[in-house]
């Protein structure tokens, strides 16, 4: 290997660049695991202008240390609950640029004792922690290696900078920027990280392997495939996202290539953004964003409306297919197959309720005779895979099934009846609530509202999961999902306390609304812990779960 130091180099970089992509997914996921019903809240509620939805997608890129992630957040909102505009979508995009660039300054910066101070801190919180503790511990562990890896790339640099190949390359990349520009987009694309690729290409600045100019074309690159990440994964989603995403790749692609032509031929305006190449190349990616994001916000309406003329509606299609069922009967003959059948048609179950607990809550604003109707449909819909489902898995059990395979039938049976007891709960419950509230003319009060739609977010975020772990069986985010149904359960009562204290102090509102309000939270719950049924063979097989819960 020492004959051949390029391919020591190329190797290290590479296992540093895969070890940085790696940390910043890790520490993603901590927030996503952590937090995110707080996040789903603020991106609701800033809904209300576009300088609060600018300021929300800039915090939400802090903690996600990803605007791509906060992209597609927003495309969930934006496509399912209805509750926001393109435009206003836009902005919250152009705030999390922002946040993303801002996580990079924080990051690029060295403090040789934070690494073992935050590794300590992080494994010890997750090793001991519950609840939050787990993921805030996953987050502390993906800062430290995220500083790690940025070491292991000075480390790995320094000796090659002698190397004349080293020199020829650097000399070619400053002389073609488009090439280095290119470079930047499709390594930010290739990474699904463009936090990744601009802290690598500005530390490789800063060791002199990469020039200024071609280190600034290779961070205004990244923008470009930053923004044609989220371009890219919702394609196959609904109208508005579409144009809110597109927008966005509009204004931030096109405006780095525009920063790129600029500073190609005003190179001395890099004096004025750092006395160092990769401070400067670092303020460059913060400096194009927050200008970005500012000469933007006030036409955020007008480019949308732009692109959606752009865009057309796609034509539906002549032939419409029906949906068939997984319960494949001519499997019933091979138990483990059969059973894998009936696995599926529960997962699809699963996400149709998912759709009507998206569709319901917004019937408190608004009641539409028309998606009640909708609603009852597919609960009729899911009665009858119901039915079904149980009379596949009584023709399973005619044969001989060993005790696992049985065992595996009864738990389908036990999810089947709870599924199906939400979409019942949703139905019988929920929507007769939101036409009694419509036909009286009362509304909740404005507190009573918010926590309606917090607790719906916290449930629907939950029943997300419980889908997740019906696909991936993961012990983890089982044990998580039966923490989730514990946490519910203690928010709900506080939320009943809440609902009391208002009624003392004689609201309106809270007075006309009370059975209501009651009545939703405890709805909610229940539909809750219907979908949380699906962790607990999961965890009881584990050994996490106790078999009594008296003390």
């Amino acid at each position: 290997m020492a004959e051949h130091p390029f391919i020591v180099f190329l190797i290290h970089i590479a296992g540093a660049a895969a070890l940085l992509i790696w940390s910043v997914r890790l520490v993603r996921t901590g927030v996503e695991r952590g937090f995110s019903n707080p996040l789903r809240s603020w991106i609701r509620q800033s809904a209300r202008n576009r300088f609060m939805a600018t300021g929300s997608g800039l915090l939400a890129a802090l903690g996600l240390q990803s605007a791509t992630a906060v992209a597609v957040l927003v495309s969930h909102f934006v496509a399912k609950h209805g509750r926001l505009t393109a435009a206003v979508g836009l902005a919250m995009l152009l705030g999390a640029d922002v946040g993303s660039a801002l996580v990079t300054q924080l990051l690029v910066t060295r403090q040789p004792l934070l690494v073992p101070v935050l590794l300590l801190l992080g494994i010890s919180l997750f090793l001991r922690g519950s609840g939050v503790g787990r993921p805030t511990g996953r987050i502390v562990i993906g800062l430290a290696l995220i500083f790690v890896s940025l070491d292991m790339i000075r480390a790995a640099t320094g000796p090659i900078l002698s190397n004349p190949n080293t020199h020829a390359v650097v000399s070619y990349l400053g002389n073609d920027l488009l090439t280095a520009f290119a470079i930047g987009a499709v390594f930010a694309w290739a990474v699904h990280s463009s936090v990744a690729a601009v802290l690598l290409f500005v530390t490789l600045v800063g060791q002199s392997v990469l020039p200024l100019n071609a280190g600034v074309a290779m961070v205004l690159g990244a923008n470009l495939g930053g923004a044609f990440i989220a371009h890219i994964l919702t394609l196959s989603a609904p109208l508005d996202v579409r144009h809110m995403v597109l927008s966005n790749l509009l204004l931030r692609g096109g405006g780095a290539v525009g920063a790129a032509y600029i500073l190609a031929a005003q190179p001395h305006w890099y004096a004025f953004l750092g006395a160092h190449p990769a401070q400067q190349a670092i303020n460059v990616h913060l400096a194009f964003n927050a200008v970005l994001a500012v000469a933007a916000l006030p036409f955020v309406g007008l480019v949308t409306s732009f692109v959606a003329r752009l865009t057309p509606a796609r034509s539906p299609s002549v032939t419409r297919l029906e949906p068939i069922s997984a319960l494949d009967q001519n499997a019933v003959s091979k138990p483990q197959r059969a059973l894998d059948c009936t696995a599926r048609e529960l997962l699809a179950v699963g996400q149709h309720i998912e759709h009507m607990l998206i569709a319901v809550i917004p019937q408190y604003d608004t009641f539409n005779p028309d998606q009640a109707k909708a609603i009852a449909a597919q609960d009729k819909a899911i009665k009858k895979s119901h039915f079904d489902i149980k009379l596949y898995l009584a023709k399973i059990g005619q044969q001989e099934l060993d005790e696992s395979l049985s065992r595996r039938s009864m738990e389908l049976v036990h999810l089947s009846s709870s599924l199906e007891a939400a979409s019942d709960t949703i139905n019988r419950v929920i929507v007769p609530l939101t036409q009694r509230m419509h036909a009286q003319g009362v509304q909740f009060s404005a507190d009573g509202r918010k926590e309606i739609s917090d607790f719906a977010d916290r449930v629907l975020a939950n029943a997300q999961l419980a889908l997740n772990v019906m696909m991936n069986q993961n012990p983890a985010e089982a044990r998580e999902l039966v923490e989730a149904k514990e946490l519910v359960r203690r928010v709900e009562q506080k939320l009943q306390r809440h609902h009391l204290g208002r009624l003392r102090q004689g609201l309106t509102e809270s007075i006309e609304t009370s059975n209501i309000h009651q009545e939703t939270l405890r709805a909610l719950k229940q539909v809750n812990t219907c979908f949380s049924v699906v962790a607990y063979p999961i965890v009881d097989k584990s050994g996490h779960l106790l078999e009594s819960r008296l003390a």
